[in-house]
């Protein structure tokens, strides 16, 4: 009997001892386990060999312990993953440098990978912050007018009669995934009292401007409802800054890039409609992205333009960047998407290389050996003049060496 309780003694003061020594070592023996038992999981990937990852070992324990004391076990775990022990966990969540900083909800990695300071300070406020509830609730029309004026962009309503039925629980998990991607208001009310098509429903609305779409399938199926949310609140084009550069670059698809002035939003809702209209297809072969023309200067620069050029369309493939010859005629017939293909297909790198393709010509009769006319034979021979689009200048905003081990192709 004593013996049976000091176990159960010991295997407390372990588990404490576990909680609060530091980062919790995931492998794969547990990593389910503790990702199902916990709604937040926030995990440092790290090489043993990194010194990157050995300068944030210490400061990651101390925030580990901090966040441990704070925070009910069950509601977040603080844990770490050696990614050469446990290549396999590192394989299926496409770490490619080390540190990496994720962050699970409900067993789910977030888009966004943390990418702020490294100190205890920061990652406690990112915490805090990440276990606000992002649900603003309403119960009276004045109030859910308010609630929209708010958040005037890409936002998902979940309509209810209570927050206690199955349909808001889908919709609050719903919110902790799509969090940094959409806002959310949830509508606890009689259909009497707010009006809508259902008394229980979710729709989406892209901004003040724009009418809710409904979502009509079924509330109950957290997947369809998921997959529907998700395709929503993923813009086609979004905003390059300085803070998410390295996010957005180390996707890996090329830039289709607007820049413009800051004041110029006209500009971006034409390029909006014209990626919607033109290259739906393109969704997975391409990033298309519009940037401050003031702030991003130096690409403008490297293209040979100004501010006083703006608004202006470029692709940077990471290799090259290539202008488009006439922004006004983008919105002309598919030109925008023919300009993606001849990137893809190799054509505007083999401009890079031999000049323009050739074009047929007409046939033209021979010309006299007046010394007055040119000879448009010995013209066509003449070698092209390769042309030179300048280098990309987004792949240096790529994760940098400086804070990061990069890890190439044939590492673990």
């Amino acid at each position: 009997m004593n013996f049976g309780k000091n176990l159960a003694l010991l295997l407390s003061v372990c588990f404490i001892h576990q909680v609060h020594s530091g980062a919790l070592q995931l492998n794969k023996g547990n990593f389910d386990s503790v990702m199902s038992g916990n709604e937040v999981v926030f995990v440092n990937f790290y090489a043993n060999w990194c010194r990157f990852s050995q300068m944030l070992e210490p400061i990651f324990d101390d925030f580990a312990e901090k966040a441990s004391a704070k925070f009910p076990i069950g509601k977040l775990s603080i844990a770490k993953v050696d990614c050469e022990a446990e290549s396999d966990i590192a394989l299926k969540n496409q770490v490619n440098k080390y540190p990496t900083l994720k962050l699970f909800r409900n067993g789910i990695a977030l888009k966004k990978e943390y990418r702020g300071a490294r100190s205890t300070e920061a990652f406690l406020a990112y915490i805090n912050e990440q276990l606000q509830n992002p649900i603003k609730k309403v119960a009276t029309y004045p109030e859910f007018s308010i609630a929209l004026s708010e958040k005037k962009k890409r936002i998902l309503i979940g309509y209810f009669l209570s927050d206690q039925v199955e349909s808001y629980k889908a919709f609050e998990k719903l919110s902790s995934i799509l969090r940094d991607s959409c806002s959310f208001i949830a509508v606890l009310a009689e259909q009497d009292k707010v009006q809508r098509d259902n008394p229980e429903q979710i729709s989406f609305k892209q901004d003040l401007e724009h009418n809710e779409i409904v979502f009509n399938g079924d509330l109950n199926n957290y997947e369809t409802v998921y997959a529907w949310a998700n395709e929503k609140c993923t813009p086609l084009v979004r905003e390059i800054t300085f803070e998410n550069a390295e996010e957005l670059t180390e996707e890996g698809l090329p830039f289709l890039i607007l820049f413009h002035k800051p004041e110029d939003t006209e500009s971006v809702k034409v390029f909006e409609r014209e990626v919607a209209r033109q290259l739906p297809h393109f969704k997975n072969a391409i990033t298309s992205v519009h940037a401050d023309g003031n702030k991003f200067s130096h690409p403008l620069h490297h293209l040979g333009k100004t501010a006083a050029d703006l608004p202006v369309l470029a692709i940077d493939s990471f290799r090259h960047m290539y202008l488009f010859p006439d922004y006004k005629k983008m919105t002309e017939g598919t030109n925008l998407a023919k300009f993606v293909e001849d990137l893809h297909s190799g054509k505007l790198h083999r401009e890079f290389h031999n000049g323009p393709d050739p074009t047929p010509e007409p046939s033209k009769a021979e010309p006299s050996n007046d010394k007055h006319l040119p000879n448009l034979k010995d013209d066509r021979d003449k070698p092209k003049s390769p042309t030179t689009p300048p280098e990309s200048v987004f792949i240096k905003l790529a994760p940098s060496k400086d804070r990061y081990s990069i890890k190439y192709d044939g590492e673990l």
